[in-house]
C-alpha cells in the first residue's frame, strides 16, 4: 500500500498562513490613535484571539484529517513567533510591558527557530508539548495584555502579570529543553554520517 502524502495546500495550512497575514492588522491596530484607547485595544485583543485561535484548529485539523507536511511543521511555530513577537515588541514600546520579557522571550524564540533550520539536514522538529503550554500562557498573557488594562479593575492586570511570569519562565525552561534535544540529535546525526561507507 502506498502511503498517500498530504498536500502542502491544505487548509490546516491555510490557517496558519492566515495567522502570518493577520499580524500586520494586530499591530497597525495596537498602535492607533497613541495605543491606548479602549476601542483599538479591544480591536487588537480580538485580531489577537482570533489568530491565537487558529492556532489550535489549524493543528487539531491536520493531525485528525492525515494534513500535517513537514511546511506545516515549519511555518506553524513561525507564524506564532511573529505573532507573539509583535504583541510582545509593541506592549513594550506602548510602555505596557517591560523590555526585559520582550528580551528574554524574544532571545528564546528567535535562536529555537534558528535552531529548527540548522537541524532540517537532519529532521525537522515539531512543537514539543512543553512548547505548546509555553504557547498557550503566552498567548493568554499577551490576550490580557491587549485588553485595556488601564480601564479594568486592578485584578485583572494582577492576573495578567501571574500570567506573564508563569509564561516567562515555562519560555525560559522549554527554551532549554529544546537545545538539549537539538544537541542530542546533532550528535546522532554525525554518528549516523560516520558509519556511513
Amino acid at each position: 500500500m502506498v502511503d498517500v502524502v498530504p498536500s502542502r495546500l491544505n487548509i490546516a495550512n491555510a490557517l496558519t498562513v492566515l495567522r502570518i497575514v493577520l499580524v500586520p492588522f494586530l499591530a497597525w491596530s495596537l498602535l492607533a490613535e497613541g495605543g491606548h484607547t479602549v476601542q483599538w485595544r479591544l480591536v487588537a485583543a480580538a485580531i489577537f484571539v482570533v489568530a491565537a485561535i487558529t492556532d489550535r484548529i489549524d493543528g487539531d485539523i491536520a493531525r485528525r484529517s492525515g494534513l500535517v507536511t513537514d511546511l506545516g511543521k515549519l511555518l506553524d511555530p513561525i507564524a506564532d513567533k511573529l505573532l507573539v513577537g509583535t504583541a510582545l515588541v509593541l506592549l513594550s514600546v506602548l510602555a505596557d510591558l517591560p523590555w526585559w520579557v520582550t528580551a528574554i522571550v524574544l532571545v528564546r524564540e528567535i535562536g529555537i527557530t534558528i535552531m529548527r533550520f540548522f537541524l532540517l539536514r537532519y529532521l525537522v522538529l515539531p512543537a514539543s508539548r512543553g512548547g505548546k503550554v509555553k504557547t498557550v500562557l503566552q498567548s493568554v498573557a499577551l490576550g490580557l495584555y491587549l485588553l485595556p488594562l488601564d480601564h479594568l479593575p486592578g485584578f485583572v492586570h494582577v492576573i495578567a502579570a501571574v500570567v506573564m511570569g508563569a509564561a516567562v519562565l515555562v519560555t525560559v525552561l522549554t527554551g532549554l529543553d529544546y537545545v538539549r534535544t537539538a544537541l542530542r540529535i546533532r550528535a546522532a546525526g554525525r554518528r549516523a554520517q560516520l558509519l556511513v561507507p
